[in-house]
């Protein structure tokens, strides 16, 4: 009997919609990059990008733990010298809210090429409209999940 291996173009991704609202930062991005990376399938494989597309709405309605809004910081460089910057997540919910859940979503992928494509199927809007309509989404109920420690 030989080992299953999946194949790229074997593999269809289904799209899966998550409502923000309320959901902590981090049981939110572990959520995301499952799906991402395919880890709730059979044929999951970790050299291959069998993972799904997930749109998260609501992204200006997180909630976050503690006194992350105030000590949280999100760097970012712009690869001049000295052009290093920050901003709070207080900022950043008030400026550009999808930021904070894709970085925390990015820093829980493979740091490698494969990481990068499946960062790409990762949609955030910060309102409760998408465009993704046509792809007939599935919800995905994260306090479901976590309650059953999925």
């Amino acid at each position: 009997m030989k080992t299953f291996s999946p194949k790229p173009a074997e593999q269809k991704g289904d799209w899966w919609v998550i409502d923000a609202t309320d959901v902590v930062l981090g049981r939110l991005a572990v959520c995301s990059a499952n799906l991402l990376r395919g880890k709730n399938k059979p044929t999951f494989a970790n050299h291959v990008n069998t993972g799904d597309n997930v749109i998260v709405i609501n992204a200006d309605k997180i909630a976050l733990s503690g006194n992350k809004e105030e000590q949280k910081r999100l760097w970012r460089h712009s690869g001049f010298p000295g052009g290093i910057s920050s901003a709070s997540v207080r900022e950043l919910l008030e400026s550009n809210p999808t930021r904070i859940v894709e970085n925390a979503v990015q820093g829980m992928l493979p740091k490698n090429s494969l990481g990068r494509t499946q960062l790409t199927n990762l949609h955030v809007y910060a309102g409760s409209e998408h465009p993704h309509k046509a792809q007939n989404p599935k919800v995905y109920d994260t306090k479901v999940q976590v309650k059953q420690g999925k």
